[in-house]
């Protein structure tokens, strides 16, 4: 698993909320707290959350399947996950494990509980469902993001039964779930036919801290082709629509020397004024005269 690879969940303003609830209800610890960022760890893996206002909703395209190694273990999931929240299938028995069931909880956090009997050592898993015009397009995405992250592998498939009439149902061959890794971080992808109100946006990013301004360049540069595009601030949006950030290492380092706060603020000013970061102008704000 790689930590250098982590979500970026979007709050209003309750991130502390949900990041005190998550860390009680799965054991997790808090790591970063401040007023718009928060780092959180569970299970050793590392999600941040940002209080960033109300211009982005998180929604279903982007849910995170938790792999449950016991019955009760989901079961607990499940009550406190469902509580004030939405469940969207109710649990049962399914084609892709012997107990499943998805739920909105109350921050708009989507969930996938899946106790199957097999574990991974990562076990949340963003999972990326593809509507819309992204529908049938999941496939390629999963050889696109392989392609341009090193340590990557394709994993099983399972496809779609075909749709003999019935109008809701799945076109025949589509995924209903495939997994990948990138950088040995893990991944699933699906696909679905229906209408939903939403497809992917900012409310949640995935975040990739980078080593040098090669690393950045290259994972930047092939996240944009093909129609992607550039945000601010190390954002962009790749072209089936999905919200990366680009972070050097480096940028931190600098943003958080509290030795030299001044030399900070000139960084994070800088930074404020890129679409990709460039780490030798962050260098040259950092040592500009005061």
């Amino acid at each position: 698993m790689n930590n250098n690879i982590f979500p970026c969940l979007w709050f209003d303003s309750n991130g502390k909320e949900a990041a005190d609830f998550y860390c009680e209800l799965f054991g997790g610890t808090i790591s970063a707290d401040t007023p718009v960022v928060l780092n959180i760890e569970l299970f050793g893996q590392k999600l941040m959350f940002l209080n960033g206002g109300p211009q982005f909703e998180k929604n279903a395209s982007v849910s995170f399947t938790i792999l449950c190694e016991t019955e009760e273990e989901l079961q607990k999931y499940w009550t406190q996950l469902s509580k004030n929240g939405n469940v969207l299938t109710e649990l049962s028995e399914d084609t892709r494990s012997k107990r499943y069931g998805w739920v909105r909880d109350q921050f708009g956090v989507t969930w996938q509980l899946n106790f199957s009997g097999n574990q991974d050592d990562q076990k949340i898993i963003p999972t990326l469902m593809f509507v819309h015009q992204n529908n049938g397009k999941a496939k390629q995405a999963r050889e696109f993001y392989t392609s341009i992250f090193p340590n990557s592998s394709i994993g099983g498939v399972l496809n779609h039964n075909t749709g003999g009439g019935n109008q809701n149902a799945e076109v025949g061959g589509n995924l209903q779930r495939a997994d990948f890794k990138i950088d040995h971080y893990s991944m699933i992808c699906m696909e679905n036919s229906h209408e939903y109100q939403f497809n992917f946006n900012e409310g949640i990013s995935m975040v990739v801290m980078t080593d040098d301004q090669k690393e950045t360049d290259h994972l930047w540069n092939s996240l944009i082709q093909n129609g992607g595009k550039p945000s601010m601030c190390g954002w962009l949006k790749d072209q089936f629509g999905l919200s990366w950030q680009i972070v050097p290492k480096r940028l931190l380092e600098l943003m958080n020397d509290f030795e030299q706060p001044d030399k900070a603020q000139n960084v994070v000013i800088a930074m404020l004024s890129m679409e990709k970061i460039i780490i030798a102008d962050l260098e040259e704000a950092y040592n500009s005269p005061l």
